[in-house]
């Protein structure tokens, strides 16, 4: 790993914009000086609104701004006017500049993770010297309080398996007895949870190429990067600065560095990591462990890193079949970084294995619907870029697969390449799936495409409950024409929703609406015989 000691707070990577100035870099705590800092907050959604909220709360002179002139905004605006914000500014004309506070420039912006660097207004703050930070750095300077635990962080990245390891280690540090909650990108926000009567023992943080893109001084007891293929493009600029952003989760980590042994960039990224003296690089892998990694003997979960005897012997963590009845490889691998986590954390090996029994999966992550006529139905909605739809494909075998979104500058020629063998069928959904209809043609061009309903936009019309004509219902029954016994129906889009959808999830549940209206309409436990449309 990198240099000895812990990166200065403000190191400022070649992409980013200042990240401290004098008043700021002395910004620690909850207890140091905020009075007065004049913040322009940009974003007022779930994190923008906790930011905003707290540096309030803080003392701080707060201007929000945000281009959505929305209902729901407006009412997030009136309550942030309550409680104190100097102004709240929304419409498209009001996120291009800078605002004034109190008639002088702001000192601070802190910035919701979906804004693009390229945004007028971070351009802006950059010319002017302004720092930035995200709401996740916000809330690393804000852990430490007087009068109150102080929780450690646990720090979760990854192209895909970021939400599903989350929810396994909050389960393993709950079941070790700890106060511990997952926040982050899986949906509380951190600020909320610091500022949440309970004091938490750890945090289990999710967090995104995003937030950490705009995170500088953060300094997690233990860090992993599950995983990194190329996904948000479009976003970042290029796949060499996604990575980037992705290598941050181990900067200054103080116990214990996770990477995927069997991925070696992530390896990579660990040894080029500038970190606490004494943190150590742990592997993990869904074959036999070496030294210092945990993995997998016979069926069990082992950890060969945090044992006294680890050159000799391995201590058992947990089952396979502890994690459940469906565990594809990628689910073991999540369990495993978990338990390297957790482990980092003190927890006693039986915790780890009461902690992923009592997991239970979201929804929308290779999520079995039904088993109609011999065919598998599997909802994988959280598949929305090509590495995390390699996982699901891997899975099975036969597969009809529905696939298609908003792509989001990736490409589809090597998922393709690697699955081909095993589909039976690909039906495309989403406004335009040119660049995966031209990967098939390429690499698969003895596979049938079917296109229900090309084109349609599906916003606004509760996609798969429209009396039939939506889209997934469409595309359950393009897939059920053609799905044998023994198939499975896999809905693993390998890309965005938000071109039909409002968000992954929606994508989900109209699949699983569509398929058990199917199966009602069949009116045979879900014959496979339907119209393709």
């Amino acid at each position: 790993m990198g240099g000895p000691g812990v990166s200065g707070p403000d190191d400022t990577d070649a992409t980013s914009p200042r990240t401290d100035s004098p008043r700021t870099r002395a910004l620690r705590s909850w207890d140091a000086d905020w009075a007065g800092l004049r913040v322009v907050v940009a974003g007022i959604g779930t994190a923008g609104f906790a930011a905003a909220d707290t540096l309030i709360e803080l003392g701080a002179a707060v201007v929000v701004v945000d281009a959505a002139d929305t209902a729901a905004s407006r009412q997030a605006a009136d309550t942030l006017r309550i409680v104190g914000a100097r102004d709240v500014l929304l419409g498209p004309d009001t996120a291009g500049t800078l605002p004034r506070i109190d008639d002088a420039a702001p000192e601070l912006v802190v910035v919701s993770p979906g804004w693009r660097p390229t945004a007028p207004l971070l351009r802006a703050a950059e010319a002017a010297g302004v720092p930035v930070w995200g709401d996740t750095e916000l809330a690393w300077r804000v852990t430490e309080r007087a009068g109150r635990t102080t929780p450690a962080w646990l720090a979760i990245t990854g192209t895909n398996g970021k939400t599903t390891t989350v929810g396994m280690t909050e389960a393993i540090l709950q079941a070790a007895g700890l106060k511990a909650v997952a926040v982050g990108n899986v949906g509380t926000p951190i600020l909320d949870a610091l500022r949440d009567p309970v004091e938490y023992d750890v945090l289990a943080v999710e967090l995104s190429s995003f937030q950490l893109h705009y995170s500088h001084s953060l300094s997690p007891l233990a860090s992993v990067c599950l995983n990194i293929a190329e996904d948000h493009v479009d976003w970042h600029g290029s796949y060499a600065q996604y990575r980037a952003a992705k290598a941050k989760v181990y900067a200054r980590t103080r116990v214990a560095c996770v990477y995927n042994a069997e991925q070696i960039e992530t390896e990579r990224m660990v040894e080029d990591a500038d970190v606490v003296d004494g943190a150590r690089a742990i592997g993990f892998t869904t074959g036999a462990p070496a030294l210092s990694m945990v993995g997998v003997v016979d069926g069990l979960l082992v950890d060969r890193a945090f044992v006294a005897e680890r050159r000799t012997s391995a201590a058992e963590l947990a089952h396979v079949s502890d994690i459940g009845d469906l565990v594809p490889r990628h689910q073991v691998a999540n369990a495993l970084a978990a338990a390297a986590l957790a482990r980092a954390a003190g927890v006693e090996p039986v915790a780890v294995r009461d902690g992923l029994r009592a997991y239970h999966p979201g929804a929308h992550r290779i999520q079995p619907v039904a088993t109609l006529d011999g065919v598998l139905w599997v909802n994988d909605s959280k598949a929305t870029n090509p590495h995390a739809a390699d996982a699901s494909l891997a899975s099975f075998r036969p597969v009809v697969w529905i696939a298609g979104g908003l792509s989001k500058g990736v490409a589809y020629d090597e998922l393709v390449t690697r699955h081909r063998d095993r589909l039976r069928a690909v039906v495309l959904i989403g406004v335009d799936s040119a660049d995966l209809r031209a990967a098939l043609a390429r690499h698969a061009p003895d596979v049938p495409v079917i296109e229900p309903g090309a084109g349609e936009t599906g916003l606004g019309q509760s996609a798969g409950t429209d009396g039939g004509t939506g889209i997934m219902t469409r595309a359950v029954s393009a897939a059920a024409a053609v799905a044998t016994d023994g198939d499975t129906v896999l809905m693993a889009p390998a890309a965005a929703s938000m071109d039909q959808f409002v968000s992954y999830a929606e994508r989900g549940d109209a699949f699983i609406t569509a398929v058990r209206r199917f199966a009602d309409d069949d009116g045979t436990a879900g014959g496979t015989t339907g119209d393709a449309g």
